[in-house]
């Protein structure tokens, strides 16, 4: 429910604060007083659509903030999660709480919580909270499948849709493995000859992902080396041949270490430098050792690595594909070879598999039908019998389940519509089409009394469904609203003091001058019971309030509570 409602900047709104309760409160005032404003506001907080002209004169930004508490497993919060947004704090708290700032260049940020989102999302999550109902407000009826869903909701069939629903993604899934398996063995049929011929090919060949990269490296390797094998031996034999210095740099060595011990000052540094030429004579030859083994490669090696090179490049441009691309080629077609051979048997089977779930799928859709169609009638019977007292007694509401079995869809084959006929004799038709828009509020009315708490939102809000009736229908209407009130958090904007009479809270909205009479400003107070019943007057009575007219108001007040 609806909480707070904070604005800020909107218009003739300054600064507004307003706190609400359980139950029916109605919001009346003078024409002009900011009705609209306030409702639009809240609008806004609700992802309405944004303007610059909501912002008001001399302000940067205006900024509505709607605070509500609802239950841990509300759909808001379903939604939220599923935009990957951050909803611990409505675990913990139970309290969501609507931000939308209007800039006065037009742009418009929306938060839940203080997380920033997108408007669609704060959108989706305001439906989910609140309706806002009006003579000429569209978004409850327009659309045929919230029919569906309000007629799924009045007969408890929540469960058997959900069922409904995941036989539907059985049998798609069914049906979609069976069409890709026909679609390969069609294919695959078309190129038997190809493939078989090509697989064999390609099983043959054997290509290895990264061969071709392997052997070009050892191709090169090998001549290269050939290039310079002639000058590692001739650089081998001088450092560690024949010809080699470190035979007489090792007798050298001898003779003086055999000296040294007389006058070690003079022969030890040449010692230690000779010693330090013969180890990296050593090491050099042994480099070169290691050198010339690489260089040693047998002919028919580098004769093969080429061979093996042509064949793996000649398979590729056959192909059109890259070497590397060749062992999953050869997979791939071994496959479709696999499939030309198998896949009737595996038709066999998901052909049944998807029978069976086309069948489980039908059967369920079926008898969700049959429980509509037994639903309707019970929604028709319950509709019909609110409307007399709403001066609708004329008037004839009826649900029209059109079932298609050729037109399946998640939700099962049938296609829901509220229609009326106004008139006896006058030609039905789809509420929306038919009905005035005095009518229309009131149709409305007495189907969300029907439907309760089902299929609703927690906070629903009526602007001035009451425009043009009085006496007995006013009363009849505030009667419908506090009996809804029972069930969900119920807001109306009204002319009609029977209605008032109703209230559980009463807000009154009026303009007050600043500065001098220079501008004025909306503002709402919550009235206790002398001033509740000094507006219930005035909305009898007028611009002057009788005693008549406050005995009046009296009278509506101990009615209303009676």
């Amino acid at each position: 429910m609806l909480a707070r409602l904070s604005i800020r900047d909107i218009v003739l709104i300054e600064r507004l604060d307003i706190e609400f309760a359980t139950g029916l409160a109605v919001l009346t005032g003078e024409t002009g007083a900011g009705k609209s404003i306030l409702l639009d506001a809240f609008a806004l907080a609700l992802g309405g659509r944004g303007d610059a002209g909501l912002v008001r004169h001399g302000a940067e930004q205006g900024q509505v903030t709607a605070v509500f508490d609802i239950p841990k497993n509300h759909p808001a919060a379903k939604i939220l999660a599923e935009n990957g947004l951050d909803d611990t704090s409505i675990a913990d708290s139970c309290e969501m709480i609507l931000r939308r700032v209007q800039l006065a260049d037009g742009r418009t940020r929306a938060f839940i919580n203080d997380q920033s989102i997108s408007v669609q999302t704060l959108k989706a999550v305001g439906a989910a909270l609140v309706e806002i109902h009006g003579q000429h407000d569209e978004r409850a009826l327009v659309d045929a499948a919230t029919h569906r869903r309000l007629l799924d909701a009045f007969a408890g069939l929540e469960k058997d849709v959900s069922a409904v629903e995941a036989l539907w993604d059985a049998r798609r899934t069914a049906n979609t493995a069976l069409e890709q398996h026909r679609a390969g063995m069609e294919r695959a049929a078309r190129e038997a000859d190809y493939l078989r011929h090509a697989s064999d090919e390609l099983k043959q060949l054997a290509p290895r992902d990264g061969e071709e990269t392997s052997l070009a490296s050892r191709r090169t390797t090998m001549m290269q080396g050939e290039k310079i094998a002639s000058d590692l031996r001739e650089a081998q034999e001088a450092v560690g041949g024949n010809h080699s210095p470190v035979a007489s740099l090792s007798a050298a060595v001898r003779r003086l270490e055999r000296r040294g011990v007389n006058s070690p000052a003079l022969v030890e540094p040449a010692v230690k430098a000779i010693d330090i030429a013969i180890n990296a004579l050593e090491e050099a030859d042994q480099h070169l050792q290691a050198a010339l083994a690489a260089t040693d490669f047998d002919p028919s090696e580098l004769e093969r690595i080429e061979e093996r090179l042509f064949a793996l490049r000649a398979a590729s441009r056959k192909y059109s594909t890259p070497v590397d691309g060749l062992a999953a080629l050869a997979a791939r077609y071994a496959a479709d070879v696999v499939l030309i051979d198998a896949g009737a048997s595996r038709l066999k089977k998901l052909e049944q598999v998807a029978i069976e779930a086309d069948a489980r799928y039908a059967a369920a859709a079926k008898k969700l039908s049959m429980a509509r169609q037994k639903s309707a009638e019970k929604l028709n019977k319950a509709v019909n019998a609110e409307l007399a007292p709403l001066k609708l007694e004329r008037a004839k509401f009826m649900t029209q389940v059109e079932t298609d079995e050729t037109a399946p869809g998640p939700q099962g084959f049938d296609r829901v519509e509220f229609w009326v006929q106004t008139n006896p004799g006058t030609k039905p038709g789809p509420l929306m089409k038919v009905a005035s828009g005095g009518e229309l509020s009131r149709f409305l009315l007495a189907l969300k009394v029907v439907l309760s708490d089902r299929g609703s939102a927690p906070t629903l809000v009526f602007d001035e469904i009451d425009t043009g009736v009085g006496g007995a229908v006013a009363d009849a209407i505030g009667g419908r609203l506090a009996r809804l009130a029972g069930k969900v958090q119920v807001m109306a904007v009204t002319h009609a003091p029977q209605v008032a009479a109703r209230a559980d809270q009463h807000l009154l909205i009026s303009k007050d001058a600043l500065d001098k009479g220079k501008r004025v400003a909306t503002r709402v107070n919550a009235l206790a019971a002398d001033h509740r019943r000094e507006e219930i007057a005035r909305m009898l009575a007028g611009a002057e309030i009788t005693a008549e007219a406050r005995a009046a108001a009296d009278r509506l007040l101990r009615a209303a509570t009676a």
